[in-house]
């Protein structure tokens, strides 16, 4: 038998003369002792206690590999069978004591033996037993046969917490994408989801008018008719369900109503609670109507017998308040305590960001059983808050922060910086030792600022998913990394995003493996498009691609339609302008280039992660690239935002470095389905080309 697999970022022949390397898998494995030959899946064995994860394993080999494995509760080992069990793995760390967060590593560990005989996978829990399946999925996605390495593994996290923290109120992003980012995460071993609930834009942007100030809260509320956004929001009943099912992924839901900072949606609400001296985004902490408010707000998702936030910690926010007079200090101080023992009083643990070294004061902040995310060392020193008995979550701005095209801290992470030099111990300018018993983990963020910038969610993702693996690897191996980082940037693009999930729209090769960047690759080509038809082939390309077809144009309508998908359409001629152009997430982008019937030209659209190109005739007709938008000195607004679907469209504002912004237009092209077009559409290749970034 001789086999390819992916180790130590070297594709390498497992035959009966060699031994077996470590094999690639986000996060690195712990230990790995290499034997000869390797194995082929046919089965699952589910032991007592693990018929839940058999099931999961098996739908989700199904959907990667189209191959469905028998799951069985009886009998003995056989070769190709995966074997489940629910026991206790060895345990080869030095650990002085067997509670709380050393407890909490143990329970995610798990033990895997890989055999020509049969391959078992055992775990203390099933989430241990699930973290290992996720490891049997990536090492089979990355060979054609499917095969797994010989060998035996030992595999546990350095930090029990590891998690994304996304900004969903300055963005909406749909409750079908919060899902594929919980499988994302849980293919990573990633157990910790934040969404932040509500926010608001900057009203520099939006005429210097607190009321012109695009604002949202994204959950449905009886208690508050009015309030939830109207341009995206999450029903109470989905919410709850979508928590429930990425539990079962071993992903928790950390809801965030952030407050009494970046709470703009409350005072459009309700005018009367925000401050008057601090600005409208500032909830006014001496209104004795706000405290009724915000208990009703938090007791309608807290409280009864079935709550609405499912999972076990709630965070409160309590970031960038005012620290101006000694008497807001201490009142900050007391409403962060407040509400920090008001969602204890509910059985939750109660998480906010770290404010108390700018808010510096007298009167008493509970730290029993709180999570801090310490972001910034100016608001919350660590060493201080490990004093004070905070335990701490590392998610330092300078290193992990994504604002997508805002100009300021990262657009995309510097993922060799943090993998070559980074670990949660490290925060800020202060460096702990690794495991410091205060520490839980690390995190990082997506914070979308710039509200109406044309950033979509799959340029969000697109952002999302270098920076998720590579926290993946820091956050469960710490200090230990042991494979270079240009092998692991390489290798781990042969992964899938998770089981059944393609939000970068990539392409596959021949052998069904994962098409990586400098592989060029034809995905779709047909002799003529057919007009009102259902393409077979990929739905959609992701960034990295070549779109190229011959056109004998017709005088076509306002609103024709080449090609789309639910959520974009390329169009012949758009409804706005009449050009060639396209829409997604009610963002139009047009190109200067209109078809009619004399046209007879060859027609190339590529685009990566930063610009989407006309080609004429071999010929750059236009780049729409990252546009700065208008400015009080010009004339008119910008042609390519639209204020359909309630969306939020910036003002001019003044020129000055604290108030640009600018407009991304790349396209994640559709394919799914083509549009009542007259035109003769002849030669359409679709091809996934080199990404230049």
């Amino acid at each position: 038998m001789s086999v390819l697999f992916v180790a130590a970022g070297l594709l390498v022949s497992a035959s009966a003369e060699s031994v077996n390397s470590k094999p690639f898998v986000v996060p690195e494995l712990q230990q790995w002792t290499g034997g000869e030959g390797g194995a082929h899946v046919k089965r699952i064995v589910a032991r007592k206690g693990t018929a839940e994860v058999a099931r999961q394993m098996a739908a989700d080999w199904k959907e990667m590999f189209g191959e469905t494995l028998p799951v069985v509760t009886s009998g003995k080992l056989q070769a190709g069978d995966v074997e489940l069990c629910l026991k206790k793995t060895t345990d080869n760390r030095q650990r002085t004591t067997d509670k709380g967060q050393h407890a909490e590593l143990a329970a995610e560990a798990y033990d895997l033996t890989i055999s020509e005989k049969g391959t078992t996978l055992t775990a203390p829990t099933a989430t241990g037993l699930y973290w290992g399946t996720r490891t049997i999925l990536q090492i089979a996605e990355q060979n054609a046969d499917r095969d797994l390495p010989c060998g035996v593994c030992h595999d546990e996290p350095q930090y029990a917490l590891r998690g994304f923290m996304i900004d969903c109120g300055r963005k909406f992003f749909p409750m079908s994408y919060l899902k594929d980012l919980a499988k994302c995460m849980a293919y990573y071993k990633m157990n910790t989801l934040q969404i932040h609930l509500n926010d608001n834009g900057f009203k520099q942007y939006f005429g210097g008018d607190w009321d012109k100030t695009p604002a949202a809260f994204r959950l449905e509320s009886t208690n508050f008719p009015g309030l939830t956004a109207k341009d995206g929001s999450y029903g109470k009943e989905e919410f709850k369900a979508f928590q429930k099912e990425a539990a079962k992924m071993g992903v928790e839901v950390v809801p965030e109503i952030d407050i009494p900072a970046h709470c703009l949606a409350f005072s459009h609400y309700r005018p009367s609670l925000g401050s008057k001296e601090f600005g409208m985004d500032h909830l006014d902490l001496f209104n004795e109507d706000l405290y009724p408010f915000l208990d009703s707000l938090f007791a309608e998702y807290l409280g009864g017998k079935d709550p609405v936030f499912v999972g076990k910690t709630v965070n409160i926010g309590t970031d960038e308040y005012s620290n101006a007079k000694k008497e807001v200090v201490e009142k900050f101080r007391y409403f962060t305590d407040r509400y920090l023992r008001l969602v204890k009083s509910y059985g939750k643990t109660p998480a906010c960001w770290g404010s108390l070294t700018h808010a510096k004061g007298e009167t008493p902040v509970t730290n029993d059983g709180v999570v801090m995310n310490c972001w910034y060392n100016g608001y919350a020193q660590p060493r201080d808050m490990k004093e004070q008995g905070y335990k701490l979550v590392s998610i330092p701005d300078g290193y992990v922060y994504i604002v997508p095209a805002a100009g300021y801290y990262y657009d995309y992470l510097n993922t060799q910086m943090l993998y070559n030099g980074w670990t949660p111990a490290q925060i800020g300018g202060e460096k702990f030792e690794e495991q410091d018993e205060s520490l839980l983990g690390g995190m990082f963020a997506v914070w979308n600022d710039h509200a109406g910038n044309g950033i979509t969610v799959r340029d969000v993702h697109d952002r999302v998913m270098p920076a998720l693996q590579t926290l993946a690897v820091k956050c469960w191996r710490g200090a230990e990394t042991k494979v270079p980082y240009e092998e692991f940037n390489m290798n781990r693009l042969m992964l899938s995003e998770a089981p059944g999930v393609n939000q970068l729209a990539r392409g596959k090769n021949a052998d069904g493996l994962w098409l990586l960047p400098h592989e060029n690759q034809e995905l779709l080509c047909l002799d003529e498009l057919p007009a009102n038809t259902t393409l077979r082939g990929p739905e959609e390309i992701g960034y990295g691609y070549e779109v190229s077809f011959h056109l004998e144009g017709a005088d076509e309508a306002k609103g024709t339609v080449l090609t789309k998908t639910d959520e974009t359409t390329f169009y012949l001629s758009d409804p706005e302008t009449g050009r060639l152009g396209f829409e997604r997430e009610g963002y139009f982008c047009a190109f200067n280039y209109r078809v009619n019937k004399n046209v007879n030209e060859d027609i190339t659209i590529v685009c990566n992660n930063n610009e989407t190109v006309l080609l004429v005739n071999g010929k750059v007709r236009e780049r729409l690239n990252r546009q700065k938008l208008l400015t009080a000195t010009d004339k008119g607004r910008n042609p390519y935002l639209q204020n359909n679907k309630q969306m939020w469209v910036p003002e001019v504002f003044p020129e000055d470095n604290k108030s640009v912004m600018y407009f991304q237009r790349t396209l994640v092209f559709p394919l799914k389905e083509t549009g009542a077009f007259k035109s003769k559409v002849t030669n359409f290749r679709v091809t996934a080309s080199p990404r230049r970034s």
